[in-house]
């Protein structure tokens, strides 16, 4: 066992992936990457057509958060921000809450412990509030928020979540605003604003979050936004809730956060919220909930220059044209007699093809032939998902667009 693809099959458990499937063939081992392309180590190069699972933003290897990383570990690479606080977190927080609007930020991990991080702060908020009976969340069919146990009691993908039931708590399962219940026992309501993620990029009727924020506004229930998909340039804009004017209450981010270079997460919220938490130190009023490596130095440098970057090379500025030229591309796609439904939501593509079991894993054989043809992204079930980095030439996104028609063509006829 001296090659890497047999180490690779025999010591690890790759996440989402049938490893049966998985130790059957040999595995893509990437070994660097420039701008929006990967190199395995055969040296074969590949597109990267998802942003490595919707993280990364810039490029790979973008000069100004590599030379921020570097600097950044010249000084301290982490502390404990226990009791402490560090000079990139504080930067990051303010440059967070005057891009979003909200008031105060909480770092985290991953996409998951931001919304973990949110739904207890709703919980406890209205605790706090003297109004306990508000101990109900509301979450939409098909939704998914990330694998910590709170996170999964709120999603609504039972192939992802149905084994873990046993260990969930019940939430009001909804599927349109219509069916939002009546009544003061709503602490909060979680929703992917415009578009759900893993649902296979399903996209929400546009006004359909601003009239559930005027729903909270009349029932006083807390929204929860989960942005970690759609924040930061997705969608077009920074923020999914500005195209409907929407301040949520609580505002999970991630993903992007660090231009896809190191694991960052935060929740964003408001004074208010923060202020129910705010008292003497035996009333126990303490948010007690915290990671290790909560406000990481090296993640908060890179989360800084990554928004530089949006500043100094005018990204969102320049999405426009690629979401169109994105736009017209998807639309050669609706030729194709396998395809059911052509999705896009800013620089969000996605081709549903079917309708197919999922046992024939005809998602799994597009993106199989995808990769043959030098563009790597991952299907959700029969859709096939196109998500570039921002920095995407026009040259490279035609050739991902179109490996993605041919693609479907050869193998589903």
């Amino acid at each position: 066992m001296n090659s890497l693809a047999d180490k690779d099959h025999r010591y690890l458990w790759h996440p989402f992936t049938q490893m049966k499937d998985w130790l059957a063939e040999e595995p893509i081992i990437i070994a660097s990457a420039e701008g929006a392309l990967l190199r395995d180590t055969e040296g074969r190069e590949y597109l990267d057509g998802n942003s490595s699972i919707w993280t990364n933003l810039h490029g790979h290897r973008h000069p100004k958060i590599t030379a921020a990383i570097r600097q950044q570990l010249d000084q301290i690479a982490h502390s404990s921000f226990l009791g402490l606080s560090n000079v990139p977190a504080i930067e990051l927080a303010e440059k967070l809450c005057r891009l979003s609007g909200m008031d105060r930020v909480f770092y985290s991990d991953d996409g998951s412990t931001a919304v973990e991080a949110a739904i207890k702060m709703a919980l406890q908020y209205w605790q706090h509030r003297g109004q306990r009976q508000r101990t109900k969340f509301i979450a939409f069919a098909d939704a998914y928020h990330g694998d910590t146990l709170g996170a999964v009691s709120v999603g609504g993908i039972d192939l992802f979540h149905a084994a873990f039931k046993p260990l969930l708590f019940d939430v009001i399962r909804v599927a349109r605003l219509s069916e939002l219940p009546r009544g003061n026992e709503v602490a909060a309501v979680v929703i992917e604003p415009l578009i759900q993620g893993a649902a296979g990029m399903k996209l929400w009727p546009r006004g359909m979050l601003r009239q559930l924020r005027a729903w909270c506004d009349q029932s006083g229930a807390l929204l929860i936004a989960d942005e970690v998909m759609t924040g930061f340039g997705r969608t077009g804009t920074m923020f999914a809730c500005e195209q409907e004017g929407v301040r949520p209450d609580l505002m999970a981010v991630a993903k992007g956060l660090t231009g896809g270079y190191l694991p960052l997460a935060a929740t964003l919220t408001t004074e208010e919220i923060f202020e129910a938490f705010l008292g003497e130190y035996a009333e126990f009023k303490t948010f007690f909930h915290g990671h290790s490596y909560t406000g990481n130095q090296l993640g908060c440098a890179a989360a800084l220059a990554n928004l530089e970057v949006f500043e100094q090379e005018q990204t969102l500025e320049r999405l426009s044209a690629l979401c169109a030229q994105m736009s017209a591309g998807l639309q050669r796609c609706r030729d194709l007699s396998p395809v059911r439904e052509v999705r896009q939501c800013g620089f969000i593509g996605a081709v549903e093809i079917g309708p197919y079991p999922l046992e024939a894993k005809m998602g799994i054989n597009v993106c199989a032939e995808m990769r043959r043809r030098g563009v790597l992204t991952r299907p959700i079930g029969n859709v096939i998902v196109l998500m570039p980095p921002y920095c995407v030439s026009a040259e490279q996104l035609e050739q991902m667009l179109q490996v993605l028609k041919d693609s479907i063509r050869v193998v589903c006829g």
